[in-house]
């Protein structure tokens, strides 16, 4: 995930990225902003002439304050990497061009997709999808007839072919969207002709004279050309297209290509030998052999797969000896991140004995093959029961899944030898076992820090809704940041909605806000599960809630520690009177680092292939305060939905 850098107005908050101005208290009109990966990204190989293929997808949002008032837009644009803000490049010119400039082709190097919701002179319409080549006026263009200035999620995917050199757009509105349609435009263009090998990829956006929200909620970029490799690969090709003249020239390079080869292979049986080593040093857990576990899940059938999670899916298994139910998490084949997970999961959970954690039962690494057995639990995770529909759980049962999930915390950042934050704390990531009992799973993400920290900058991992703000913008982990966690899923818990919900009221879209609204109110108990028919323990549901909002409080100093939640849930300990309006998180610092964005690069594809990974890390340093929802620098709320 890397990080990002901010020019002009934009700036990061509540796990979004805000474009442009979005403040309560000062004018939003004349802005301009831009958020783009901080790092130099290879477009094209000059010595061989090779172009990268590439497709980034995107949410956003564009929010109309007024509905008869709004502008401009939104872009998607690739530049040389030193390119900064244009000087008056406000309202129609989408902080991309400058007056000047933006009519005279000669004068930019600039490529650009812009969702543009204000006709200007020079636009086809209000609303409309366009690609820019060193010109604010499109090469082509494709009116939007659907309104894109009303708050609503957009997912757009630009793409582009190396081959045809195709530029190609797709956008949709659709509640499930998957690439494709008839609501593309393309355009064919050598970028080879307009940047130089490494360039800048970002986004932009603009206010004028009439205001609108732009908010960039998520972002991967996906890449085929990496540095070196390609020189590699086409010196290959060559070699073993020649003739039979130089047969024995392709001889050589044959024999040379298979000595590598098995010298990969004895470096990855070295590794795998010393993984082993690494791994029995743990307690418990066993090895098998893929053998064991392909006949244990009848060869990964499909009828028992269980769920299919970011790096694999998990099916059901029978183990022969000891005859027991297991569950089997297969790791997608050459998914490096789904690798290194399997490896902080095995290194970690492997030491870790807690009644509310689950029990990790062995592990298998061959053939290319990673595998993780876990105890089966028959009732499945958390969010299936709460969010579709699985069993309606009662107050008492949720109740004892809140104080159970506490504890496996308690145990993690305390009790244990060393602090584990686990990083990824959800609703479907607590399981269930017969009893209804909460188990914390998948320790993928999870980090071993020294208690006296308790904290760590790092690569930053997570789900948005769950993520703490300041996890966002600074990288950094903690127990801080899995109490915020903790927080969502006890709202979860009472309220019996996801963290997000796009089809909600605007008011209600994102949930610690509307509880934390019905808190200043004095009327919290209206947040409560429908579903639960007014059967509850009216003190507990109140302890829940409020606890849940102090854990999600902005600044991470205020939120409790998890000792101290668990003195809350059990009524040893006062819960805090908390402000009326949610404290808006106000970070002073150089440019913040987001998260939730990913680079993926990988040499040409190839079948049956997955692209490796590339996480960068943040380090800047940040100082930290929150102020309430009524103060100078109050955010405008919009209609965010988090991914």
């Amino acid at each position: 995930m890397p990080d990002i850098d901010f020019q002009g107005d934009a700036f990061a908050s509540s796990g979004v990225l805000q474009l442009t101005k979005n403040q309560a208290d000062g004018p939003l009109t004349g802005s301009v902003g831009r958020a783009s990966y901080a790092k130099p990204v290879l477009l094209w190989d000059a010595s061989t002439g090779r172009l990268t293929d590439f497709t980034t997808h995107f949410t956003f949002i564009m929010k109309a304050l007024d509905p008869n008032l709004y502008g401009d837009g939104v872009a998607f644009f690739i530049a040389p990497f030193d390119t900064d803000v244009p000087k008056n490049s406000s309202g129609g010119f989408l902080a991309l061009f400058s007056p000047e400039s933006a009519f005279i082709n000669s004068s930019n190097s600039i490529v650009a997709v812009e969702f543009d919701s204000f006709e200007n002179e020079w636009d086809p319409s209000p609303d409309h999808v366009g690609i820019n080549i060193n010109s604010i006026i499109s090469v082509t263009n494709v009116s939007w007839k659907s309104t894109m200035k009303n708050g609503s999620v957009a997912n757009a995917w630009v793409s582009y072919n190396s081959t045809t050199q195709n530029l190609s757009v797709f956008l949709t509105y659709d509640e499930n969207p998957k690439l494709g349609g008839n609501s593309s435009l393309s355009y064919v263009v050598d970028l080879r002709k307009y940047f130089p090998e490494w360039v800048r990829i970002g986004f932009s956006a603009s206010t004028g004279e009439v205001i609108e929200i732009h908010n960039l909620l998520s972002w991967s970029f996906n890449s085929s050309l990496v540095v070196g490799k390609g020189k590699g690969k086409a010196g290959l090709g060559i070699g073993l297209g020649v003739g039979f003249g130089v047969l024995c020239c392709g001889l050589a390079l044959l024999w040379f290509t298979w000595r590598r080869r098995a010298g990969r292979r004895k470096e990855k049986e070295a590794y795998d030998a010393s993984m082993d080593d690494e791994f029995q040093k743990g307690t418990g857990p066993k090895r098998f052999t893929f053998r064991e576990l392909s006949r244990a899940t009848n060869e990964f059938s499909e009828e028992g797969k269980l769920g299919e999670g970011g790096f694999g899916g998990v099916y059901k298994g029978l183990l022969a000896e000891p005859n027991s139910e297991v569950a089997v998490k297969r790791v997608s084949r050459g998914s490096k991140q789904g690798k290194k997970e399997y490896i902080s999961e095995v290194k970690i959970i492997s030491r870790l004995r807690h009644r509310n954690l689950v029990q990790l039962i062995g592990w298998c690494h061959e053939q290319g093959e990673f595998l993780l057995v876990y105890e089966y639990l028959p009732n499945g995770s958390l969010d299936s029961h709460l969010f579709r529909g699985k069993v309606m759980l009662t107050w008492t049962v949720r109740y004892k899944i809140a104080l159970g999930l506490a504890s496996a915390l308690l145990y993690l950042h305390e009790e244990w030898e060393q602090c584990v934050v686990h990083r990824d704390v959800k609703s479907s990531n607590v399981m269930l076992d017969s009893n209804f009992n909460a188990k914390l799973g998948d320790f993928g993400l999870a980090r071993l820090v020294d208690h006296e920290l308790g904290s760590q900058t790092t690569v930053l991992a997570g789900t948005m809704g769950y993520l703490a703000p300041e996890c966002v913008t600074t990288g950094k982990a903690s127990k801080e940041s899995d109490v915020y966690s903790f927080g969502v899923v006890a709202l979860e818990i009472s309220c019996g909605r996801r963290p997000v919900e796009p089809k909600a009221e605007p008011s209600q879209v994102r949930l610690v806000e509307w509880v934390w609204d019905l808190y200043g109110q004095g009327n919290i108990l209206e947040a409560v599960d429908k579903g639960l028919r007014m059967e509850f323990d009216e003190r507990q549901v109140e302890c829940l809630m409020v606890l849940g909002l102090w854990c999600c409080h902005p600044d991470p100093l205020v939120r409790p520690p998890i000792k101290q939640v668990i003195n809350v849930l059990n009524f040893e300990a006062p819960l805090p009177s908390l402000p009326a309006k949610l404290p808006v998180p106000m970070f002073f610092a150089p440019p913040l680092q987001m998260c939730r964005f990913s680079y993926t690069s990988s040499g040409p594809p190839q079948t049956g292939s997955v692209t490796d990974r590339t996480q960068c890390s943040c380090s800047s340093c940040t100082t930290y305060s929150s102020t309430s929802a009524g103060s100078t620098k109050a955010l405008l709320k919009s209609t965010i939905a988090g991914i």
